[in-house]
């Protein structure tokens, strides 16, 4: 079927760090299986990283839907102060 996305921009400070969640990143499409809905990060941030929670300070390039449902994943800042915008694909 066909995908459907809904993302919403996080805001982050020096060092923060925010999971996540459905709320701000969500995809489906017509299935039931959210582990096979994947999410490669194609252009990583700038100024920090996106990582399993579980695993702090080693970056990933994929993760699935269900990832993010479990809130296994975030975005976090590298605390760099020359940094007033950042963003990932």
């Amino acid at each position: 079927g066909d995908i459907v996305l809904l993302a919403k921009p996080v805001t982050l400070t020096e060092g923060d760090r925010v999971t996540l969640t459905t709320d701000v990143l969500m995809a489906t499409d017509g299935t039931s299986k959210p582990e096979k809905l994947l999410y490669a990060v194609s252009v990583p941030p700038v100024h920090g990283q996106i990582e399993y929670i579980n695993y702090p300070g080693v970056p990933i390039s994929s993760y699935s839907q269900l990832d993010v449902v479990a809130q296994k994943v975030c975005d976090v800042h590298d605390n760099s102060h020359e940094a007033s915008k950042d963003s990932f694909r």
